[in-house]
């Protein structure tokens, strides 16, 4: 296949990289409006061809696929275009800045046969494909919460706040690994006096069946965190990203609550088991997630992160400005 790239920022030139050394990948050409960026990726990648015009690049008829690694604002007119021209697309998080956009762009591609892919890599991660396993196979029991903190000093954006930074990383997280939809959210976030965007975000998802979801963003905090509690009515996981072995932690923990007369009506008793760490691949995310991209264009089905996950996403990140907006008032989700 042919593949064409526009933006070779902050995260295009690792997927310069996977789309370079895949087999399936015959030509690639990229697109920047820096003469700079072009010419060090150049530099890296002698193979591929590079321009500064964007246009020419969608609608290049001997590509087979587009990928948009740009700002968001920039994402629905390019993978628009893409689309028009009977491209293939695959397009950085978040998919876009509203939810209509992302709708558009799902019909478009549906009515073209055309494979729309987001790229939410996280979730062809070694540690999140196994806690879902670890989920669907029933052994945490019941979930009762999702709680997560995703925090560290920078990278200050100037077009988006905190949340849709960071927080798309999360939230499609637990889209893939929990089967419900949330039903509302409730947001509430800080801004400098400087700036016009919020640097911490508060985000609180709830769910029909009681479920509760918790996500906190931060670019202001003195240390990288990225952890992640699920608790169960057998057992919990905590996922740490930034531990370079043992990212999963399968503890055999909990609460047994009984019933019995008089004035103490219920009765705790806490359980405490074992811990286990899981054995997880350790094949680079972006390389199996450009590989399945391909394999769903070939055989023609939808991706683990298709169109319809992305717009999950961007509808939460939407109800969340406006609960922000509104002082933290729970705003439906769809």
């Amino acid at each position: 296949m042919n593949i064409g790239i526009i933006g070779i920022g902050y995260w295009g030139p690792n997927i310069v990289r996977n789309f370079a050394t895949n087999p399936r990948v015959d030509n690639i050409v990229c697109a920047d409006l820096r003469e700079e960026a072009l010419q060090k990726i150049k530099g890296v990648f002698p193979a591929v061809e590079i321009t500064t015009d964007v246009d020419a690049v969608l609608t290049n008829p001997e590509l087979d696929i587009i990928a948009v690694v740009t700002p968001v604002d920039t994402h629905y007119d390019l993978a628009l275009k893409a689309l028009q021209n009977g491209k293939h697309v695959l397009i950085e998080k978040p998919m876009t800045t509203t939810s209509e956009q992302a709708e558009k762009l799902i019909a478009l591609a549906d009515a073209n046969k055309l494979s729309l892919h987001v790229d939410h890599t996280f979730i062809y991660t070694g540690a999140v494909r196994k806690m879902r396993d670890i989920i669907q196979s029933g052994e945490l029991g019941a979930i009762r919460y999702y709680d997560s903190v995703r925090v560290n000093l920078g990278l200050f954006q100037h077009d988006i706040n905190v949340i849709w930074d960071l927080a798309p990383h999360d939230i499609s997280i637990m889209s893939y690994l929990l089967e419900e939809k949330p039903i509302s959210v409730q947001a509430t976030g800080a801004r400098t006096p400087e700036s016009d965007v919020e640097y911490v975000g508060y985000l609180t998802l709830n769910f029909a069946s009681g479920v509760i979801a918790h996500f906190h963003a931060n670019w202001l905090s003195p240390v990288k965190l990225r952890q992640t509690l699920i608790g169960g009515t057998s057992k919990m996981i905590v996922y740490d990203d930034n531990e370079p072995s043992e990212k999963i932690k399968v503890y055999d923990k909990g609460i047994e609550v009984t019933s019995r007369e008089g004035a103490y009506k219920q009765m705790i008793q806490y359980r405490t088991g074992d811990m286990w760490a899981p054995k997880l691949d350790n094949l680079e995310a972006l390389s199996f997630e450009i590989n399945h991209f391909l394999d769903c264009i070939e055989k023609g089905i939808p991706s683990d992160t298709d169109g319809r996950a992305g717009l999950d996403v961007v509808r939460v990140l939407e109800a969340s400005s406006r609960s922000i907006q509104e002082n933290g008032k729970p705003i439906p989700i769809g």
